[in-house]
């Protein structure tokens, strides 16, 4: 079985990273969305309502699994049986960031990091600043999947 991890804090959900599940649930039998427990972070959406966004977003896709972890994503990888981790791209600074990731995940394990290039219509969504239109009680709809809107 090829299973990928996608892990994230997805604080919230958003249409890019929808986008990169749905592409790479094309390449991989199953993907776990892995959502990380960080204490010592300040979230908008608590880590339950979090759950529900997603486990809703995805809910006729039984391929696409959700759950939660804290440490390291390569011990959560092992846990899991997954060889893969499945990443987002948007522009060329999250390149340099997540490949600092990579190689140093690479290092600790034999896990590899498949990275797919966000949709263009959608490069430029991110959850800080869904989060920011949130605060500002913007029109935030077409940021996010169905799940998230209220």
């Amino acid at each position: 079985m090829r299973r990928a991890i996608f892990p994230g804090s997805f604080d919230p959900l958003t249409l890019g990273h929808h986008d990169i599940i749905m592409r790479g649930i094309t390449l991989f039998d199953e993907i776990i969305i892995a959502i990380g427990k960080n204490a010592d972070k300040k979230y908008m959406f608590s880590l339950e309502k979090r759950m529900q966004f997603i486990e809703e977003a995805f809910k006729d896709v039984p391929s696409i699994k959700v759950k939660t972890y804290q440490g390291l994503t390569v011990d959560f990888c092992k846990k899991e049986d997954a060889n893969f981790i499945l990443r987002g791209l948007r522009n060329p600074a999250d390149f340099e960031f997540e490949k600092a990731i990579a190689h140093t995940n690479r290092k600790l394990s034999e896990i590899e990091t498949v990275f797919l290039l966000t949709s263009s219509g959608k490069s430029y969504i991110s959850s800080s600043i869904v989060r920011d239109v949130i605060r500002n009680n913007g029109d935030y709809t077409g940021l996010v999947p169905n799940s998230v809107r209220k």
